[in-house]
Formats: structure tokens, C-alpha cells, sequence
């Protein structure tokens, strides 16, 4: 059986960090992901969703200490549904994706695939990202003189 979830998408907010008495941290944030779409009219649309991110122990830390509200992150990680009850004794039910593995995409200098991604486009093809490159003509392949001096 696979529970297997990859995101892209940008922080709704800072990541907020809760300790627990036994020395464990968890920190929790929201990733937004879009999708484009024409809609019957012929008119770009773009749907948002929210997913709801869990990391838990050096993760939780590493993610409090570098993500940023905007910033474009991928996250790796499961589903995961948890019933709880609120103040008033009613209960609920949370989606959450728990993180195994996130990784900030944040532009860099040079990193021209970030900006795409983050702009709501596709991965560049392989042409794109390796354009073609003409090899040099050969004129006339050398010719060889008619009788060699070699003694074998």
C-alpha cells in the first residue's frame, strides 16, 4: 500500500512551532497550491487549494528557522486524518499532510525554474533546458598521399 503525497506551492504564513514536555516539536503551515483551467467561456480560471502541513522534530525546526510566508517550498510527505473535539465537546475532523521530506524553493540567482513554477507554470522541456547546439561543418575529410614510406 502507497500514502504518498508531493506538493509545490507557497506559504499562506510563517510556520508556528509548538514544544511539547518531552523535548518533541511540531510545526504547522499552510501551502497553497494552483491549478490553471479554461473555463466554457474560454477564460483562464485559477483554483487555489490549501493543504495543511505537519513537520515534526529537526524538521519542525529546520522549517520554523528558513520558511517564510510566499516562500515557494516542495513537500514530500502522507495523508493523514485526525478526529478531535473542540471546546464545546463537538467533534472534528483534520486532513493534514504529515512532511517527510521539504525542501525551499526561493528564487536564487539563476534559478530560473523556481520563478516558473512559482508563476503557476510547468517544468521547462528538455529542449528548453538544453537547446540544440549546431556541430561545426567539416569541410573535406584529409587525403592521404598514394604511397607511404612506412617499413611494414
Amino acid at each position: 500500500m502507497i500514502n504518498k503525497v508531493t506538493l509545490i506551492g507557497n506559504l499562506g504564513k510563517d510556520p508556528e512551532i509548538r514544544h511539547f514536555e518531552g523535548g518533541s516539536k511540531v510545526t504547522k503551515f499552510s501551502l497553497a497550491t494552483n491549478e490553471n483551467y479554461q473555463d466554457r467561456t474560454g477564460q483562464w480560471q485559477t483554483r487555489t487549494e490549501w493543504h495543511d502541513i505537519v513537520c515534526w522534530g529537526n524538521q519542525a525546526e529546520r522549517a520554523e528557522r528558513i520558511l517564510k510566508k510566499g516562500h515557494l517550498v516542495y513537500v514530500d510527505g502522507k495523508i493523514s486524518h485526525r478526529k478531535w473535539q473542540d471546546q464545546e465537546g463537538n467533534d472534528r475532523r483534520t486532513t493534514e499532510i504529515v512532511s517527510n521530506y521539504f525542501r525551499s524553493l526561493e528564487r536564487r540567482e539563476g534559478n530560473e525554474m523556481a520563478q516558473q513554477l512559482a508563476q503557476g507554470g510547468n517544468f521547462p522541456s528538455i529542449e528548453e533546458q538544453f537547446p540544440k547546439v549546431e556541430s561545426p561543418q567539416i569541410s573535406s575529410a584529409p587525403t592521404l598521399p598514394e604511397e607511404d614510406d612506412l617499413p611494414f
